[in-house]
């Protein structure tokens, strides 16, 4: 053998260099033969192996895991692998191997307790941020209280719990609790008394939770333990649900015995996790009520839906300026005289603006009309007094609209028609003629006093009286989508409607101005008909001579 051989022979020797610093190695070294018996082993390795003296076997000295990835190594011909882990106690190590030119195997051992346990805590958290996400995407796609129940429950036992609880406070017959075991949610109403759960009524109240370790499962009640949970409660969790500023409930969650016991991460984490809960459960509250009050407010600006009125036919029609909007500026009513006697009022007008807040000044004047009823008989004066409730209140809108009494008499109508500020009705005779009720007149709450010319008109069986608003004849269409549909097209229209009823005649005009507008931008648009029905039995004279 050559020097240059023994030179590199003896570089590749694990110990050859490095034998008078062997013992001073930071961390744990074993060297091993090919046949698995100890070499050789540092300090730091006879403390951490009291076991790993020379000539030892090597599954004697060291934990399972390492043993089998030396026979792994020895059987391989000396690859060196990548690193090795295993536990050894309550430690976490790491292996590596430095193979020998003599078959003899260099193991370094680096303890990684901290740094496991450092990726266990940080993948727990990335689990748990990921839940939270999860759990806020889920409990705020729906404003359904109800549904927002059983999904915060079904969340808690499928990620935090083997059951859960959720009890809103008490309302009514009881409380409401939503019960989830598995993939159920069961609702029910309970009398219960929070009292002899610890924690539960504080938790109902907003008060910060006990601790789990203050509470016994063996002392819950029949009502606090779910059916379907066979085995023996072991631990309990007690969480308030906060809401916006008032508690939304509380949440028990239940693990049985043979599951570790909440720890106090996992306490805190429920509290988090209650927390969003509890927000999503009030907002869904909040919205449910918003939509309940919004919902009455409608009904009582939406117009309403017309009915024949002593024996006279009445239709309506109203689309407002917006698609998301259901009420604007147009309005609608009749109000029926008593007991047939007098004259039925029957009222349509355009408000300035669009949108809710113009609906809001049209809620007043309905409100106030309908309290001047009484005074119907005189138009003038209910119009004078109309406006001076409106300048009253400090509206800085206006309004336009036209008052038509009217009165049946044998197989004729009688009606006095007023426009104040608003487009004169037009009445459409048997023979499709079409004619402009001779009424004018000012605004209304725009100026001190109020000027108004009545017309008087008689409508023969058949015949209809027309009231519309501006967002007819202003309806802009056509090919370029800026023309208006105008009195011309109206007129013609209404020729076409001679002898209909006054509901055919409504969704007539509605059909061509929607056909005209075809998705355009357009103003509130109302339309009342009034028509003197056939007499029994009667064939309709329509300008077609039908």
């Amino acid at each position: 053998m050559t020097s240059v051989e023994e030179s590199s022979r003896t570089a590749r020797h694990p110990l050859s260099s490095v034998s008078a610093s062997w013992p001073l190695a930071p961390c744990p070294a074993l060297v091993i033969d090919e046949a698995g018996a100890v070499v050789d082993a540092n300090a730091r390795a006879a403390d951490l192996f009291p076991g790993a003296v020379p000539g030892a076997r090597l599954e004697d000295a060291v934990p399972g895991w390492l043993a089998r990835a030396h026979q792994e190594v020895a059987r391989d011909g000396g690859a060196a692998p990548g690193p090795v882990r295993g536990p050894y106690g309550e430690r976490s190590l790491e292996a590596h191997a430095t193979p020998g030119a003599s078959g003899d195997v260099v193991w370094w051992l680096l303890d990684d307790t901290e740094q496991r346990l450092a990726e266990r805590a940080l993948r727990g958290e990335q689990e748990r941020t990921a839940f939270l996400a999860e759990a806020s995407t889920r409990l705020l796609a729906s404003l359904n209280t109800e549904r927002c129940v059983e999904e915060a429950v079904a969340l808690a036992t499928r990620h935090l719990a083997d059951a859960a609880i959720l009890i809103t406070p008490a309302s009514g017959r009881g409380h409401h609790l939503a019960t989830g075991i598995g993939d159920e949610v069961i609702r029910s109403t309970e009398r219960i008394d929070p009292s002899v759960v610890p924690g539960l009524a504080e938790a109902l109240q907003g008060f910060p939770p006990v601790p789990s370790r203050w509470i016994d499962p063996a002392e819950l009640p029949h009502w606090a333990v779910p059916e379907g949970l066979t085995e023996p409660v072991g631990s309990v969790v007690i969480t308030p649900l906060p809401g916006h500023g008032f508690p939304a409930g509380a949440l028990i969650l239940l693990r049985r015995s043979r599951h570790t016991a909440f720890d106090t991460s996992e306490e805190l984490f429920a509290r988090v996790f209650a927390a969003r809960a509890g927000a999503a459960l009030s907002a869904a509250r909040l919205y449910q009520e918003q939509n309940s009050i919004t919902a009455t407010l409608m009904a009582e600006l939406l117009p309403p839906v017309l009915h024949r009125v002593d024996g006279v036919e009445f239709a309506g029609g109203y689309r407002a300026s917006r698609e998301t909007e259901q009420v604007g500026g147009d309005f609608y009513d009749v109000h029926p005289g008593a007991g047939g006697e007098r004259e039925t009022l029957a009222v349509l007008g355009d408000v300035c603006g669009k949108g809710l807040e113009a609906a809001v000044l049209t809620g007043k004047i309905r409100n106030t009309l309908h309290a001047l009823l009484p005074l119907a008989d005189d138009h003038q004066h209910l119009l004078s007094l109309l406006n001076g409730a409106i300048l009253a209140k400090g509206n800085t809108r206006f309004a336009t609209l036209v008052l038509a009494s009217v009165r049946r008499r044998g197989t004729v109508v009688d009606m006095r028609l007023t426009s104040a500020g608003h487009p004169a009705p037009l009445i459409v005779r048997r023979d499709g003629t079409v004619e402009e009720a001779a009424t004018a007149g000012t605004l209304i709450g725009a100026l001190p006093e109020v000027a108004a010319t009545t017309a008087e008109v008689t409508l023969e069986p058949g015949e209809t009286c027309l009231l519309f608003t501006d967002g007819v004849t202003e309806a802009r269409g056509g090919p370029l989508g800026d023309v208006m549909f105008d009195e011309t097209r109206l007129l013609a229209a209404l020729e076409e409607c001679a002898g209909m009823p006054a509901e055919a005649v409504v969704e007539r005009i509605q059909m061509l101005v929607t056909r005209w507008i075809d998705g355009n931008r357009h103003d509130d648009i109302a339309v009342m008909a009034i028509t003197a029905p056939h007499p029994a039995g009667a064939r309709p004279v329509t300008a077609g001579g039908g």
